[in-house]
């Protein structure tokens, strides 16, 4: 019977097979990675794009120029993500816990441990595990797997976990059977997140997905 890691392995290796590389995260720096990272949050890549470009465009793109910049402009320029006036705040909450304690300097900021920085990044009001962890993988670049509804789902209805296992035990899932390895985390959260999208929706389309006859389980069974 195959292990757990041996699971994971397989279930990477269906994936990349079938997609191929998905060149993730989108972004010119950790900076924008970062801001990313915050805005997506309940919305599609597309219309955060719509919303970086715009705050390009005003000249402000830098940590201390949106951190300056009055909640009111803000939030318009991000309207294109949705939720703009709450992820503002979110936004600001973050890039103030930067400016007061590390004097608005991301390389200080994330010269931190791992531990130290999610500790920091869970304590900004509006930033929970995914985004923290996000930013920690795709910004920092650190061995920290991302996990989100389309893992849940995914290795749920095949088996691998129970309904309700949690965000940190299902983290840890990965964590523990795969090496520590950013890219290898970065590639393997982007092809689920594909997976997902593509194939395992509310309503899954089984009979194509490169899944189909993966897991302890047989989904299409």
């Amino acid at each position: 019977m195959a292990s757990t890691g041996q699971h994971l392995r397989e279930m990477y290796e269906l994936l990349n097979q079938h997609f191929g590389p998905q060149h993730w995260w989108p972004g010119d720096t950790a900076f924008e990675v970062m801001v990313g990272a915050v805005l997506t949050q309940n919305t599609n890549w597309a219309n955060v794009e719509k919303a970086i470009e715009n705050l390009k465009d005003s000249g402000d793109f830098t940590l201390e120029g949106l951190y300056n910049m009055s909640e009111e402009k803000l939030a318009a320029l991000i309207r294109p993500a949705g939720y703009y006036n709450l992820k503002s705040r979110r936004l600001r909450n973050l890039l103030g816990m930067i400016v007061r304690d590390y004097g608005g300097d991301l390389s200080s900021f994330f010269e931190e441990e791992t531990e130290t920085l999610r500790e920091k990044l869970l304590s900004v009001k509006g930033i929970g595990p995914e985004t923290a962890d996000s930013i920690l993988l795709y910004a920092a670049h650190r061995p920290v797997f991302v996990v989100d509804a389309y893992t849940h789902r995914i290795l749920s209805r095949h088996g691998m976990v129970l309904e309700e296992i949690s965000y940190e035990d299902l983290q840890e899932l990965f964590m523990r059977h795969l090496p520590p390895e950013p890219d290898l985390y970065n590639e393997f959260h982007a092809l689920i997140v594909r997976a997902g999208k593509t194939f395992c929706r509310k309503r899954p389309l089984c009979i194509s997905c490169p899944l189909k006859d993966w897991g302890p389980v047989n989904i299409s069974s």
